[in-house]
């Protein structure tokens, strides 16, 4: 088992599998050293976990930051795929956070921390991203959250 998994069993985490793609487009692509992973929403057994806009108060707050992490462990997943093991990330490079807010929803990095965090525990400094965190009007399935993410491979 890699160090990362490990990190992720210490958090009571484990990895489901991969999503596959829901249309036409692949899971991943790699370009070099880097992996560019498309967005993924928070699944579990195979289906939307969280659904609807995500509202500003607490309950609201960590139901989105939930689904962000959801995404984030989604998405490690299909990174695993794609490298053989987590151990071979060099570091996240970017993180693109979508969240299906109530209008003038203004809380999306707080609710994208869902799944910069979890990258930070897994990866340590290399988890370290840049980042967008924006709020939309709707997203695929009536998703709550989505993200996309690149990371840099190790050679």
């Amino acid at each position: 088992m890699s160090v990362c998994e490990k990190k992720l069993l210490e958090l009571g985490l484990e990895l489901p599998p991969p999503p596959a793609a829901a249309g036409a487009y692949v899971p991943f692509v790699r370009a070099g050293r880097l992996l560019f992973l498309s967005g993924t929403l928070p699944l579990e057994g195979g289906k939307v976990a969280f659904t609807g806009k995500i509202s500003p108060d607490e309950a609201g707050l960590r139901r989105g930051y939930a689904a962000a992490r959801l995404c984030a462990l989604n998405t490690l997943a299909n990174i695993k795929v794609a490298l053989g093991a987590l151990d071979n990330v060099a570091c996240v490079v970017s993180v693109g956070g979508f969240v299906n807010g109530v209008d003038a929803f203004a809380d999306s990095p707080r609710i994208i921390n869902g799944a910069s965090e979890l990258f930070l525990a897994v990866f340590g400094d290399a988890g370290r991203h840049a980042r967008t965190a924006v709020s939309v009007n709707g997203l695929p399935l009536d998703a709550s959250v989505e993200i996309a993410v690149v990371v840099e491979a190790r050679d």
